[in-house]
């Protein structure tokens, strides 16, 4: 399986995003691989909130939400832990967005809609580093 750590356990999974759709497709694309959803949040405030409750391994990050975006709740992450590893998800490819992303510390992106296996493929490379 491919969601499991070299000792066997799952790699931790936070989803956000404001569609449950969205988040129910990114569950059904990880959850058969091993990888385990430990929570889920609606908005970037929630997601912050949680973050620091749960301790993912990893957090997928929609950009447009409301309440507080994904570009803000990264950052928000990001001070308090540098080290903590988000990917963000958009369905928008607008290069003046990926770039304020990248100005504040986000380098990982998967394009929505996504494929399961390359959902998986960008978890596995952000893990790996």
């Amino acid at each position: 399986m491919k969601g499991l750590r070299k000792d066997g356990s799952a790699v931790r999974v936070m989803t956000v995003d404001d569609s449950p759709v969205i988040r129910k497709l990114i569950k059904k694309a990880l959850e058969p691989e091993g990888f385990a959803i430990i929570g889920e949040a609606g908005n970037g405030r929630d997601a912050v909130e949680l973050c620091f409750k749960l301790n993912p391994d990893i957090i997928t990050m929609d950009i447009t939400m409301p309440i507080m975006d994904g570009l803000e709740a990264a950052l928000a992450i990001k001070e308090k832990n540098p080290r903590q590893k988000i990917i963000m998800l958009s369905a928008m490819s607008d290069q003046d967005i990926v770039a304020d992303a990248m100005s504040r510390g986000i380098n990982h992106f998967c394009s929505k809609p996504f494929k399961a296996e390359d959902m998986i493929a960008k978890i596995l490379q952000v893990i790996n580093e």
